[in-house]
C-alpha cells in the first residue's frame, strides 16, 4: 500500500530541499550514526531515510546496500504521517505493510522502528530507523537511543545548512567590502595626486598603506581564517611582497615568521607597522644607491607574547629622531602600539635601525 502524501507535502518538500542533502555523497558522521543504531538495537539494517516526492533516499545505511527505493515500497512514507516514534513489531500484522513486497519477500522485512527527522517547525523530512528480518520488540533504552540519534542526525543537517548559509553571506560580504575598499583606495590616490604639499602627500600615503593592509587582511580572512583569526606568516609574506615594487634594486628583504594566529584587527595593525617601516627604510636608509638589507622577523615568546622585529642596515636615524613632531611614521607606530596593547622600542646605535614590537596574542 502506497502512503498518502503528507498533509503539508509542499511545505515539507521545500523544507527537505532547503537542506541540499539529497543525492550527496556518503559522510562518516551519518554512517557512524546508523552503525551505532543497528548495534544498539541488534538489527540487521539501519538507515537515515529522507522521503522525497517519488522516492525514499538514504543519506546513510548499513545492511541494505542501496541508496534509494521507490515510495511504493516505503515503510517510512507511512511513518512520517504518524507520531515522533513508530515501532512495528511484525510488519505482516500491520495493514499498511501486509502487501509490501519488501515484507513478503524471503527473507522479508518483518520488524521496523523509527524516529522522525523533524525541522524546528515540526515538518517531517524522513526517519532514522532500524529494520530486521524477524519480528521483535525493542527495550525502552533502545527506543530512547533511536530518538536521541535522530536528534543528532537533525543537528548534523542543521549544522551543514547553517554553514552553507554562512558561506553565501560571507561571499556577499566579501564582495561588498572588497568594492568599498577599492573605492576608498582609488579616492585616496586621486586625492594624493591633487595635493602638492609634501606633508599632505605623506599623510595620504599612510592612509593608502592602511587601506591596502586592510584589503590584504580581508582577503586572507575570507580565504583562510578560522573563527575570525588568521595566520600572520602568510600575511606578512604578502605584505612584504606587496612592497617589492618600491624596493631599491640593491636592497634585499627577508621575512622569517612563525605561524602565529591573531585577530583581524591585530593583523591590520601589524601589517601597517611593517609596511610603514619598510617604506621608510626604502626611502631614507639607503641613499645614493647604497646596498643593504631589511629583515622582518616574527616569534612567539614563552610568555604568550609575539615579538615583531623590523631591522635594516642602512644609514641609521637622524639626530632628531624621537623628538616631538619628527614625523607621521613615528605617530603611526605609537598608534599601532596602543592598538596592540604592546611595547615598542627602537635600536638606533647601528648599523641601521631596529624596531621591536611586543604584544599579547
Amino acid at each position: 500500500m502506497k502512503a498518502t502524501p503528507h498533509p503539508q507535502q509542499e511545505d515539507r518538500l521545500l523544507a527537505l530541499r532547503s537542506y541540499d542533502v539529497l543525492d550527496t555523497e556518503r559522510e562518516r558522521d551519518f554512517d557512524e550514526i546508523v552503525e551505532l543504531a543497528a548495534a544498539l538495537c541488534g538489527t540487521a539494517i539501519s538507515v537515515v531515510n529522507l522521503i522525497d516526492a517519488e522516492r525514499q533516499w538514504f543519506k546513510a545505511e548499513t545492511g541494505l546496500g542501496v541508496r534509494e527505493t521507490p515510495l511504493e515500497t516505503s515503510i517510512c512514507s507511512h511513518v512520517i504521517l504518524e507520531e515522533d516514534f513508530v515501532e512495528i513489531n511484525d510488519t505482516l500484522t500491520d495493514p499498511r505493510m501486509c502487501d509490501n513486497p519488501l515484507c513478503l519477500a524471503e527473507p522479508g522485512l518483518r520488524f521496523y522502528a523509527g524516529a522522525l527527522l523533524k525541522t524546528a517547525e515540526g515538518l517531517p523530512l524522513g526517519t532514522l530507523c532500524v529494520l530486521d528480518y524477524q519480528p521483535r520488540e525493542l527495550s525502552e533504552i533502545q527506543r530512547n537511543a533511536i530518538k536521541v540519534l535522530a536528534r543528532q542526525v537533525m543537528a548534523q543537517l542543521e549544522l551543514r545548512k547553517s554553514l552553507r548559509a554562512e558561506a553565501v553571506l560571507r561571499k556577499e560580504a566579501d564582495h561588498r567590502v572588497k568594492n568599498s575598499l577599492m573605492s576608498l583606495s582609488a579616492f585616496a590616490r586621486l586625492q594624493q595626486r591633487s595635493y602638492h604639499a609634501p606633508q599632505a602627500q605623506s599623510a595620504l600615503a599612510k592612509v593608502i598603506a592602511r587601506i591596502d593592509a586592510m584589503s590584504r587582511v580581508h582577503e586572507l580572512l575570507y580565504k583562510h581564517a578560522e573563527q575570525g583569526r588568521l595566520c600572520l606568516k602568510p600575511y606578512l609574506e604578502e605584505v612584504c611582497a606587496h612592497t617589492a615594487e618600491l624596493a631599491p634594486p640593491q636592497v634585499a628583504l627577508t621575512v622569517e615568521a612563525c605561524p602565529v594566529r591573531v585577530s583581524a584587527p591585530q593583523a591590520v595593525a601589524v601589517g601597517t607597522f611593517v609596511n610603514e617601516f619598510i617604506a621608510n627604510s626604502y626611502k631614507h636608509a639607503f641613499p645614493d644607491n647604497r646596498p643593504g638589507a631589511l629583515r622582518i622577523a616574527l616569534d612567539l615568546l614563552k610568555e604568550g607574547r609575539v615579538r615583531l622585529l623590523c631591522a635594516d642596515d642602512g644609514v641609521g636615524m637622524p639626530a632628531d629622531f624621537g623628538q616631538e613632531g619628527t614625523g607621521l611614521g613615528i605617530k603611526i607606530a605609537e598608534v599601532v602600539k596602543m592598538e596592540l596593547q604592546g611595547e615598542l622600542s627602537y635600536g638606533t646605535e647601528g648599523p641601521g635601525v631596529t624596531a621591536t614590537l611586543l604584544f599579547p596574542v
